[in-house]
């Protein structure tokens, strides 16, 4: 079975013969430039024999790609429909697998039992950033991770501190990896036509990652921290622990910092040494 997937037509009316239609609630957008692809494709590592997992297929148009190239693919699907047609284009082929399913629900099994080379994925706007944090705050993450997002959400990951995009999950995003925004993708490269811009984002593990030790923890703390940023982050906490506003005070003190100062002023590593002396001065003081 051959797929047109330059052609917005002839994808339409193969969706029509399959008795398939696209769903809103998957956020499901098809790449068919056919260049936006390759240059997609040239953004993963060099092939060393690693396998690739790629998140949201559809009906395959970056998957016919990658094993046209030689590389070996886990594919992961949430369509029952897409799934049958990924079966009948590539099912035979023995460097390709697929898993039918809820990616949040289905990946932690594969990875305990086999690590990619990298992931990748045009991903659905309503559920990539619930993606890549809980890829991020997994005990592992892969040398690489490639997606396709909304340029609003790419903003939002490599943000800086004080900025207005700056949020728990840039905390997350760059103290577990570093990230850039390699470049956009427009609307039309897309069918259906989305109506917001993509960007084109990579992150990989940094080296020593901020709060390594307790990473799932840091991340609950942070996103405390940021719960509202109009609140200060003493009045943020006092909501998870009474006894942080006062202990607080003393920790930032000793960084010569404010004990008015809100989360989004903070930088990941001070974050992390807020965290790191609350947790120390907490189990020393008595419950209220």
């Amino acid at each position: 079975m051959k797929i047109a997937y330059d052609s917005p037509t002839a994808i339409r009316t193969f969706l029509e013969e399959e008795g398939l239609a696209m769903s809103k609630r998957f956020g499901q957008n098809f790449l068919v430039d056919r260049h936006a692809r390759e240059k997609l494709y040239a953004t993963l590592p060099a092939e060393g024999g690693g396998e690739i997992w790629e998140i949201g297929p559809g009906i395959g148009a970056m998957t016919s790609l990658f094993l046209e190239q030689g590389r070996r693919l886990k594919a992961f699907e949430i369509d029952h429909g897409f799934v049958r047609i990924l079966n009948k284009v590539f099912g035979d082929d023995p460097r390709f697998s697929l898993v039918e399913g809820d990616f949040l629900k289905t990946w932690k099994a594969f990875a305990a039992a086999s690590r990619p080379e990298a992931i990748f994925g045009n991903l659905p706007y309503n559920a990539a950033l619930a993606i890549i944090a809980d890829l991020l705050e997994y005990s592992w993450v892969p040398p690489r991770i490639i997606f396709t997002v909304q340029k609003e959400a790419a903003q939002r990951i490599v943000a800086s501190p004080g900025t207005k995009d700056y949020s728990a999950f840039s905390v997350l995003c760059s103290s577990v990896c570093t990230a850039r925004i390699l470049y956009d993708i427009g609307a039309s490269s897309f069918w259906p036509r989305p109506r917001v811009t993509s960007s084109v984002i990579i992150l990989a593990p940094r080296p020593v990652p901020v709060a390594g030790d307790d990473r799932l923890g840091f991340s609950r703390f942070v996103r405390a921290g940021f719960s509202s940023r109009r609140k200060t982050l003493r009045n943020n906490l006092a909501a998870v622990d009474k006894r942080y506003p006062s202990l607080l005070a003393g920790v930032l003190d000793g960084m010569g910092v404010s004990s008015e100062v809100r989360a989004e002023a903070l930088t990941p590593e001070q974050l992390a040494a807020v965290y790191s002396s609350l947790k120390r001065l907490s189990s020393l003081s008595p419950a209220p």
